[in-house]
């Protein structure tokens, strides 16, 4: 289990490596923190929202999840996480990820 928490960590996408443990005062150890609460939240995620096992099925592996959710960030506002990850599942219309078929007011 140890070892494939680890292997996750350093090869599936979170990027953890040696160098975390190297900085100055406590950056590192912050930084360090930050990934690991971020694979908890993950972990809960994939084990009980059913929208985000979907969009993981879609993707098919973590890292193309994650690179999809970097750039749906970088390019549209996301109103909630119910919207983004139905985008990622069905698709989207708008710049504000309205999942295609739902229309508002």
């Amino acid at each position: 289990m140890e070892n494939e928490t680890f292997n996750t960590l350093k090869n599936l996408g979170y990027n953890l490596e040696h160098n975390y443990g190297h900085g100055k005062q406590h950056l590192s150890t912050v930084f360090a923190t930050l990934m690991m609460l971020a694979f908890l939240i993950d972990q809960i995620q994939e084990a009980c929202c059913q929208y985000f096992q979907a969009a993981r099925t879609r993707l098919q592996s973590r890292t193309a999840l994650w690179e999809k959710m970097r750039g749906m960030f970088r390019e549209h506002l996301i109103s909630d996480w119910e919207s983004f990850y139905a985008a990622i599942i069905w698709g989207y219309e708008h710049a504000d990820l309205t999942p295609k078929g739902i229309r508002s007011g």
